[in-house]
This record gives structure tokens, sequence and C-alpha cells, in this order.
């Protein structure tokens, strides 16, 4: 059995410094740390309970197969920042018939990202 002590994503971006200001800049996650020097340096970010690392340089596009799933406090505001901001809005916050609020935006490279806000009444709130 494998016992996993700590995780996180690893994106290597076609364009590291417009991924940095995107995921530092635009979605405002913090830094946890940063390795090596110059443009291909590495940065790592909180992202909830885990980490988001950007690093290196890619010259081949996504594959389409890695989405980012973030919960935030409230999808209508993320929605009206990042559209002054003018992040790549997929679709607007929408109540899914299963109850969360989801809205959907893309990254420099293309990669999804959905934006989930949990309700006050859905029942993953629900804490015996």
């Amino acid at each position: 059995m494998v016992h996993v002590l700590s995780s996180r994503v690893l994106l290597t971006p076609g364009d590291p410094e417009a991924s940095r200001d995107f995921y530092g800049g635009m979605l405002g996650l913090a830094v946890y740390r940063e390795f090596g020097t110059g443009p291909d340096r590495g940065t790592v970010y909180f992202l909830g309970g885990g980490f988001l690392e950007v690093s290196g340089r890619s010259d081949t596009p996504p594959t389409g197969t890695l989405r980012l799933w973030m919960q935030v406090a409230d999808c209508a505001a993320a929605y009206e920042e990042l559209t002054v901001q003018g992040a790549r809005i997929l679709r607007p916050p929408v109540r899914e018939p299963w109850g969360l609020i989801e809205m959907w935006l893309q990254d420099p490279d293309g990669h999804r990202i959905v934006l989930t806000e949990v309700p006050a009444d859905h029942p993953l709130r629900y804490r015996p």
C-alpha cells in the first residue's frame, strides 16, 4: 500500500509567464514556494487542500484531459471579478441539477477549470 503524504498537480505550460500571471494574478492563488530562476522557473501555488505546480515549458499542446476543480465561496462574485479581468469564461455560473453552482473558464493553455460553489442548502454542507 502506498502511503501518500502530500500531493500536487504538475502543469507544464506553453507560456510559463502567462500561466503565472493567470494563476497567481488573475485567480489570486497564494504562492507556496518557488524554485529555479528565469522565465521557466517553477512556482507552486496553494490550491485549497493541495498544490498546483507550474514549471518548465512545453512545446506540446495540452491534450484536453486535465481539468481543475476549485471550490469557491461565491461563484457569482468570482464570475464578476474574472470577467472584469478578462478571463476566458466558457460558461457563467449555473445551478446544476446536482445542486452545485458551477462556472467554467480556461487557463492560457486551454485547460478547463470549474469553479464550484456549494450552496448552504446542499447536502455537502451537512455535518452530522
